[in-house]
């Protein structure tokens, strides 16, 4: 059974342009959603599919261009939350006439086969993508077609998150985000060719020239077609569950969701953490690159200590480019981590404020508090822009089993989590946010975020889910 969160991109130009190159450029732009493998689809074609980066195929892009020529196309760079990397399980998808491009997890994809008669999967091809694209193609062959009314039915048949991009082989593009607004999901324009786009998240727009116009909501679905872009809703919900974990970590510095700047929003999480809990007896205050930068410059400025870069990534080491929390094997994160080198004068005889957006199952963090030891810091004290992780994602975040989350297995410590996770790692102390701070520096409601990988409250998806170990996540399911 393969989940994931992703990057999707849709692009439709009413003048004939041919946008390929901009779905190129967009996916990868939206890189560091997913490094696993990358697609494309237009009309009338089987999607073309590719395992790695989307620049490793530089040499591909004219034939690409050429070959999948189309004024409208959808595209996809994968990240799985269960399951492995194959090509079997790369999107987009096609099914009948239909190309689906999936960000999300759907939790109850075994309730939802039950329901899919007729159908057939392997391990290897079976996915929640491909469930809910089996069972959305049904509702539609019962509704005349009508996409509105066949996500609404599926919006009560699922738990869990997903913004999709459809395309159907008469050239309609459709763009739908679930009705908690759990994942990013943006709606832009390319003026010179008239090109209508929808992505995970505006920085997309950046690499292409277009501009954004604004979020895609929460329940919301998106017609794109020759007369232009049509809104309809096929739920809304009072409150959402906008994804904390994408401020902190997720999303591109650059982009900018729910029509807040992510750069300023972890710039404000460093201010709001030197607030709370200011350090004075430290010498400076240094990043792990590269999402936490905004954050430990926040930090520096508040209580005034000097802000160093005093860890480096090797980005020309196999695997330097590449993000270690969305790689899905233990051997690669820590390969990725073997490429963050220490600058020893910034840290040789200091007290170090290192700041990190968060720990998950602790790889990166104890390895990078080793590093710094050996470099000769004094004292490590480790700041964390995310409340701690205990409990499993099932909205698209890769936190599937309990036992492998490092604050999980301090829950029966006598000490708190922050004492308790120090000494896992072996920093001198520990500091964590919490979901309310975080929320004040976002710059939402915190009953309009989702904070259910810290707090165990999966109210938002009006279900608890099954509890799985990594075996039994990893474990072949039989249909």
């Amino acid at each position: 059974m393969v989940h994931e969160n992703c990057g999707v991109i849709g692009a439709f130009s009413l003048n004939g342009y041919n946008v390929i190159p901009f779905i190129i450029d967009s996916l990868r732009a939206l890189q560091h959603r997913g490094q696993e493998s990358w697609g494309i689809a237009v009309p009338k074609k089987n999607p073309f599919k590719h395992l790695g980066l989307v620049s490793s195929s530089a040499d591909k892009f004219h034939f690409l261009t050429e070959k999948m020529r189309s004024h409208v196309a959808i595209g996809h760079v994968r990240y799985s939350t269960f399951g492995g990397s194959s090509l079997d399980n790369a999107q987009p998808l096609k099914v009948k006439d239909l190309c689906v491009a999936h960000n999300g997890t759907i939790a109850n994809v075994e309730e939802l086969t039950g329901m899919v008669g007729g159908c057939t999967f392997t391990p290897q091809t079976m996915s929640d993508t491909l469930v809910a694209t089996k069972r959305i193609i049904h509702h539609l062959s019962k509704n005349q077609n009508d996409i509105n009314k066949s996500l609404k039915i599926f919006r009560n048949e699922m738990i869990g998150s997903f913004c999709f991009t459809f395309l159907n082989d008469q050239g309609t593009m459709y763009a739908a985000r679930d009705s908690k607004g759990f994942r990013p999901l943006v709606l832009g324009f390319h003026k010179q060719s008239e090109t209508y786009i929808v992505a995970s998240e505006s920085c997309a727009f950046n690499a292409i020239g277009a501009q954004l116009i604004r979020d895609i909501e929460p329940g919301e679905l998106i017609v794109v077609n020759k007369d232009g872009v049509d809104s309809q809703f096929f739920a809304r919900e009072k409150n959402h569950a906008h994804c904390a974990f994408e401020y902190t970590y997720f999303a591109h510095p650059t982009s900018i969701m729910e029509k807040i700047n992510i750069y300023a929003a972890r710039k404000r999480m460093g201010h709001f953490l030197a607030k709370k809990h200011p350090l004075k007896d430290i010498d400076v205050v240094i990043p792990v690159p590269d999402s936490a930068r905004p954050a430990a410059l926040g930090y520096a400025q508040e209580i005034g200590i000097p802000f160093e870069e005093g860890l480096v990534k090797d980005r020309h080491i196999n695997k330097g480019l590449l993000r270690s929390f969305i790689e899905p094997f233990q051997e690669d994160r820590i390969e990725i981590n073997k490429g963050i080198i220490p600058i020893g004068d910034v840290i040789k005889g200091k007290k170090i404020a290192i700041v990190d957006d968060s720990i998950v199952r602790g790889t990166s963090s104890a390895e990078i508090v080793k590093t710094l030891r050996s470099a000769g810091a004094k004292s490590i004290v480790l700041i964390v822009t995310y409340p701690p992780v205990r409990f499993p994602c099932y909205a698209g975040i890769d936190f599937p089993s309990k036992e492998e989350l490092l604050a999980n297995q301090c829950e029966n410590d006598n000490l708190n989590i922050g004492k308790a996770v120090s000494k896992l790692i072996a920093a001198d102390r520990v500091i964590y946010n919490d979901t309310s701070n975080l929320a004040n520096a976002i710059g939402l409601d915190e009953n309009e975020l989702c904070f259910t990988c810290s707090s165990g409250d999966y109210s938002v998806l009006g279900k608890i889910p099954k509890f799985m170990t990594r075996d039994q996540i990893k474990g072949n399911i039989q249909i």
